[in-house]
């Protein structure tokens, strides 16, 4: 039994540190937690409530009072807007709070100084954020495209726009893996919080920003909405995976 185990290494050392990145980043997998619920109960409310609403009233006199709270189009709208810029929000938590900070106050080297490498030391952290980061937004992604196509008919709204496209397939799970990989290169190179947040933040804006930019010159080959997303988003995941090889060159070189 003894044999299995890596001289040196206590036994049940990923699994605390596990427990202790859960413990550390509660405020924040709670907040998440928080927008996706929140998120996911207004689409639904969208296609349970607002969406059959309308179509009532589109054929017989109605006299409901629409606000811009209630408007089923404003509140589609507002939401895949949201759902477009979180990956933002998420590149700035991952470069301040995930690793600049840890980094900054010392407390990296400490742990390196252990029976932590690293890089594994960066793997747990990827891995501990990743996992609830894509469950939530894969739910969302599937939620907005479930609604916004059985309600399209009573939407102000086509898919090549931003608020649409993105957050309507896998592209939102794939930008937000971009931006916990800039958050974590962001926080690598410049170890300090504050300025990994601005960086970090400003990269995942950058990218969203340019995103039409990007696979707009692949509506010429491929046509329709599937092709241009699934396209996007493997542009995206190329971006990710670039991000992170080379925070992991960065890690190499602090740690050296």
């Amino acid at each position: 039994m003894t044999s299995a185990l890596a001289p040196g290494r206590p036994a049940g050392r990923r699994p605390a540190t596990r427990r202790t990145l859960l413990r550390l980043h509660r405020p924040a997998l709670l907040a998440w937690t928080a927008f996706v619920l929140l998120v996911a109960g207004a689409l639904l409310w969208v296609h349970q409530s607002a969406a059959p609403r309308d179509r009532a009233c589109a054929t017989r006199w109605c006299a409901y009072s629409y606000t811009a709270f209630t408007d089923t189009g404003n509140v589609m709208n507002f939401l895949g807007d949201a759902l477009c810029y979180a990956p933002c929000a998420v590149a700035a938590w991952a470069g301040a709070a995930l690793i600049g900070r840890e980094l900054e106050s010392g407390t990296a080297r400490l742990v390196w100084t252990q029976a932590v490498t690293p890089a594994r030391w960066l793997t747990a952290k990827l891995t501990a954020a990743a996992l609830p980061l894509l469950a939530g937004s894969a739910l969302l992604a599937l939620v907005f495209g479930q609604v916004w196509s059985a309600d399209q008919d009573v939407l102000v709204t086509n898919w090549t726009w931003d608020r649409v496209f993105v957050p309507r397939g896998p592209l939102l799970p794939a930008l937000v893996l971009f931006a916990l990989a800039a958050g974590a290169l962001a926080g690598l190179a410049l170890r300090r919080a504050l300025p990994a947040l601005a960086v970090a933040g400003a990269a995942a804006l950058v990218l969203r920003m340019c995103l039409r930019d990007l696979w707009q010159p692949l509506r010429g080959p491929r046509t329709g909405f599937w092709p241009l997303h699934l396209a996007a988003t493997g542009m995206v995941l190329a971006l990710a995976a670039a991000v992170t090889t080379a925070a992991y060159a960065v890690l190499r070189r602090r740690a050296a």
